[in-house]
């Protein structure tokens, strides 16, 4: 969407109108979902994170100034909305299961891996990383965005975007080459 006409759309919502709004959520709900569920890992809970996103990017975009992009400012809140979600689950019951224990580790190695079976592998090994790591590697490079770009969204310095960038996929490429030579 060229970047005026997500402007027009901004000042129309912040004059009240919920047509613009309901185009801003269509425009970005899909990115927002996928954001929310690298973070979460569970549908219900992606879904649930991208309302609430929306909810709060309503009541705020009264006083967005457009300082900064909207996208950023989006992500952003993303961010930390999936990362509430995490804490309030860590609260509750934990519902990681190891990849050891679970029924799909090795089968696709085992069997010799097609793209399906590739990305299910990589996804895995990506939701295997610490939140922060697992954050900054998918803003990076599944989202496309650029360190300046992650450390606005996450709120930290650029260094600490590369910091955790590298020793994520350093850790995603042990796990992976340890999947394949499990395969073999």
């Amino acid at each position: 969407m060229p970047a005026d006409r997500e402007r027009q759309l901004i000042l129309n919502v912040q004059e009240g109108s919920h047509d613009a709004f309901r185009e801003l959520v269509e425009l970005h709900m899909r990115r927002v979902y996928d954001l929310a569920y690298g973070f979460v890992n569970d549908h219900d809970d992606a879904e649930d994170v991208a309302q609430e996103v929306f909810v709060k990017v309503y009541h705020a975009l009264k006083s967005f100034r457009q300082d900064s992009g909207f996208s950023t400012w989006l992500y952003r809140i993303t961010a930390n909305s999936a990362l509430d979600r995490l804490k309030q689950r860590k609260r509750s019951v934990a519902r990681f299961v190891p990849m050891e224990e679970s029924h799909l580790s090795g089968i696709a190695v085992s069997q010799g891996t097609d793209r399906g079976e590739e990305s299910i592998l990589i996804e895995r090994a990506l939701h295997e990383l610490p939140t922060l790591q697992r954050a900054v590697v998918m803003l990076r490079h599944i989202d496309g965005f650029s360190t300046k770009q992650v450390s606005d969204i996450l709120k930290c310095s650029e260094g600490t975007v590369k910091t955790h960038l590298h020793r994520g996929l350093k850790k995603m490429r042990k796990k992976l080459e340890h999947l394949k030579d499990y395969g073999s």
